[in-house]
């Protein structure tokens, strides 16, 4: 049986990001990267934008390109699947390739789409997004089509409608929610989100539930609960992901929401560890987390490493993320707020450069930026500290204040 001192289960940023912090911080046993797509370790946010518009090539995706890993001394399997696990023996059995003992392991293994089930789910023409071979296939298939469904308000739906509306299709976003991306960002930046896309020609069914697909042999139209119908030519459906734990669960490990984690990234067994997605850990300033969003992946899979080797810090990073809408508007976002009191406004909303700053008890829980970036700097100190800025809103509305005063 073959050995490897560093296994790292997923070929996705956080094995990637694992991998290059290994040798970084001067690793210099065998690291075997293990992922079930053809592809080396990409980033997944060209999927909705670039990448499906046609605007970048596979490659330009890539963490590092394929000879970097030969160069760095990383054995790099692509297309390959771990079968199963054994924690105890410390083995892990691969698709087609026997046995691996490993000294410590990564379970990097990302999440999977929700699929709808709705009659008509057989119909041709209806697609999920979550890898590249989804979006060449979402390519393809448009490439003829006039009218597009979007099922889900929230990123991929709004994402991938802006990216076909830009290339000329039309769309309609099939949403439960009054208004897009409403229940990240509240009912009125919904809205302004909302005017933003119909402006540009996108169109909005809200609070309507999926019921059926309707068509021959290809998808014609969408049914929705209340009975309104929308006539079109293909879906994309984005109805979010959960954990892909399976590995992790039968190998015995604790699963949750996730694969369930310590403030270190360990799982409950010695010496293996989680990141990315699939990942649940145990978060001194927010409680049991997990986070789905690429930085998150990025910083847990260096943190793994960081662990392999001994160090005994937590992972406490302050969540980030971003989003673009063709180039109608760029979107980032720090900190978590499931829930909040109220939301300060920097900038104001008509001239589309603001930011939005959600609080709880006085304190910034969360702060979302469209076209003010640098504001989102002081914002993530404002949230590290706890700073109570209840008393200072005429600073943080104003937006030539000093921010850093607040931090």
């Amino acid at each position: 049986m073959r050995e490897v001192d560093f296994l790292l289960i997923g070929g996705g940023i956080a094995s990637a990001h694992c991998a290059a912090e290994l040798r970084r911080r001067g690793a210099e046993g065998s690291i075997l990267l293990v992922g079930r797509e053809p592809d080396p370790p990409y980033e997944r946010p060209p999927l909705s934008k670039e990448y499906l518009r046609g605007e970048s090539e596979r490659a330009d995706a890539y963490v590092h390109p394929r000879e970097w890993y030969e160069e760095q001394g990383i054995e790099l399997v692509c297309g390959k699947s771990v079968m199963a696990l054994d924690p105890g023996e410390r083995t892990a059995k691969l698709q087609g390739a026997g046995e691996v003992r490993f000294g410590k392991a990564l379970l990097a293994t990302g999440a999977m789409v929700n699929v709808l089930r709705a009659d008509g789910a057989q119909l041709e023409g209806i697609h999920y997004l979550r890898t590249y071979g989804n979006a060449d296939a979402i390519r393809q298939d448009v490439r003829e089509a006039e009218h597009v469904a979007l099922i889900g308000g929230s990123y991929i739906g709004c994402e991938v409608a802006a990216s076909l509306t830009a290339q000329g299709k039309r769309c309609t976003v099939v949403m439960q929610e009054e208004a897009p991306l409403e229940r990240s960002f509240g009912r009125e930046l919904g809205r302004w989100f909302q005017e933003l896309m119909e402006a540009r020609g996108v169109s909005f069914a809200g609070r309507g539930t999926l019921a059926a697909y309707r068509g021959s042999e290809r998808v014609e139209e969408v049914v929705l609960e209340d009975g309104r119908a929308i006539a079109c030519d293909a879906v994309v459906v984005g109805a979010g992901v959960r954990p892909d734990a399976m590995l992790a669960r039968r190998a015995g490990l604790e699963v949750d929401d996730g694969i369930v984690c310590d403030e270190r990234l360990e799982t409950s067994a010695e010496g293996i560890f989680a990141a990315g997605d699939c990942c649940s850990y145990a978060s001194a300033r927010y409680g049991r987390l997990r986070v789905e969003h690429l930085d998150a992946a990025l910083q847990q899979g260096r943190h793994a490493a960081r662990a392999m080797l001994g160090e005994r810090e937590p992972y406490d990073e302050i969540p980030y993320f971003f989003s673009d809408l063709a180039d109608w508007a760029s979107i980032e976002y720090v900190g978590r707020a499931p829930e909040w009191d109220e939301v300060v406004f920097r900038g104001l909303l008509e001239e589309g450069a603001f930011s939005a700053w959600y609080l709880r008890e006085g304190r910034v829980v969360a702060a979302l930026s469209v076209g003010r970036p640098e504001d989102l700097i002081t914002a993530r100190g404002v949230i590290a500290r706890g700073t109570p800025i209840a008393d200072r809103r005429t600073e943080l509305e104003d937006p030539d204040a000093d921010l850093w005063a607040l931090a």
